[in-house]
């Protein structure tokens, strides 16, 4: 900002944002909701510099879930943020402190991570928008892992288009992350518009009837708008998802904080340890500690 005082003289020039606490700010402390677990970053990480180069101010880190995970934002030892509707209801995890920042009108817009959900979620919960872009499109360098390979940095913005404005700015190929990628753009199409349904046994509501009136009545909005309801089966999608806390991805999520659980493992959070028990019966638990090295993470937490 020094380099360029003139207002509007960046992209973002002035705009605040907050930043949950497992992606690196230099300056500020990374510790993923786990004090035992914290270290100091010696450098942004990637989307933090192009979004800082750009004209973005950070005013501060954000709670979160503990080591991201979780979806409900109440796994953490700072406590737990709420909706910013009822005080009554979870503001959604794991990017929770991301969310209820934005929503409260602390900060213009936010990042958070998605995994299985946790930059959506909290999105939904506090009426924001969530975007989760393609795996790879924006650099996880200087982002504590929850599970490498599918992991994403995500958007907290009040609209579509704040949103695609700040991804348009932290997106690009970074040789340092072994799963970016350069972007390959498909154009959607504007008419003949598809929606996908739940439909039979996989309409499951856990007995709360007015958000099934709700689903329905979003179905009718948009068949009214001219789409085509399609029926489809979500059980493979279900099946999927079920890797990341039933099969080898367990392990892969326990990749990052191996050393600091087996040796501290009661500065985790009960559930939080008991998640990565579960890892340690996959076979494939050791295969995935290449991801650790060049993490930036303090010496006495590295393998």
């Amino acid at each position: 900002m020094a380099e360029h005082p003139e207002p509007n003289s960046l992209p973002l020039w002035g705009i605040p944002f907050a930043v949950k606490d497992n992606i690196d700010v230099a300056g500020l402390p990374t510790t993923a909701a786990c004090p035992a677990f914290a270290y100091q970053p010696a450098a942004d990480a990637t989307v933090i510099a192009r979004l800082r180069a750009a004209g973005a101010i950070v005013i501060g880190k954000t709670n979160l879930d503990q080591f991201a995970t979780g979806l409900n934002g109440t796994r953490s030892p700072h406590g737990a943020p709420r909706s910013v509707f009822d005080a009554d209801y979870v503001s959604g995890g794991s990017s929770s402190g991301s969310a209820v920042t934005v929503a409260a009108g602390f900060a213009t817009f936010s990042l958070g991570t998605d995994t299985a959900g946790s930059g959506r979620v909290p999105a939904m919960f506090n009426n924001l928008v969530g975007i989760k872009p393609t795996p790879g499109l924006l650099p996880n360098t200087g982002v504590i892992p929850a599970c490498k390979s599918v992991d994403c940095v995500t958007i907290f913005a009040a609209t579509v288009g704040d949103g695609v404005a700040i991804r348009k700015v932290a997106e690009g190929f970074d040789a340092a992350d072994p799963f970016s990628r350069r972007a390959a753009w498909t154009s959607l199409p504007t008419t003949a518009l598809r929606v996908g349904v739940l439909d039979g046994v996989e309409r499951e509501f856990f007995g709360n009837a007015e958000v099934e009136k709700l689903y329905d009545a979003a179905i009718e909005n948009a068949r009214a708008s001219g789409a085509t309801i399609v029926p489809f089966d979500y059980a493979p999608f279900h099946e999927a998802a079920a890797l990341l806390y039933d099969g080898p991805r367990v392990a892969e999520r326990s990749a990052a904080v191996r050393i600091l659980l087996r040796q501290q493992r009661s500065r985790f959070r009960p559930d939080r340890a008991r998640h990565h028990r579960r890892s340690q019966r996959q076979d494939s638990g050791r295969s995935l500690q290449w991801q650790i090295p060049a993490r930036g993470i303090a010496p006495h937490h590295r393998g």
